[in-house]
């Protein structure tokens, strides 16, 4: 996969957490082709940056029970810039105009260097109020 951009139309499921508690939603569900073409939307021309951080599993499995965050399973192992996942994970937060895209695989869980999305010039404001009105 040459940008990362590209995997989110492949995703099998999205996950959202609030506040820690996690509803699932499937390719198909009506939820779900609302959230990725809210998501597509807010992505169009986000540029790929050098992410500022790594993860580390047990801090971003306590982060998750607060807040608001959203999940994509491809429910297979995708590779974007020679770093393979199998989800990946987004704390959603009004007014963010860039964030870590937290990859998830089944051997190490949330361990390891993530991506990032500069959204140049957007922010998050309507996929946080869409993801809060499911």
């Amino acid at each position: 996969m040459e940008e990362i951009v590209e995997a989110f139309d492949s995703a099998e499921t999205v996950s959202v957490y609030n506040d820690g508690d996690k509803t699932v939603y499937s390719s198909g569900e009506e939820e779900y082709a609302k959230i990725l073409a809210c998501w597509n939307e807010m992505i169009d021309g986000a540029h790929d940056m050098p992410a500022f951080g790594v993860s580390l599993d047990n801090y971003t499995r306590q982060e998750m029970k607060q807040g608001l965050w959203v999940e994509f399973d491809f429910g297979k192992v995708l590779e974007c810039n020679g770093m393979p996942f199998e989800k990946l994970l987004i704390s959603v937060k009004k007014s963010f105009q860039g964030f870590n895209l937290i990859r998830y695989n089944a051997d190490c869980g949330y361990d390891g260097r993530c991506f990032y999305l500069d959204l140049v010039g957007k922010n998050m404001d309507n996929l946080y109020n869409l993801l809060l009105n499911l």
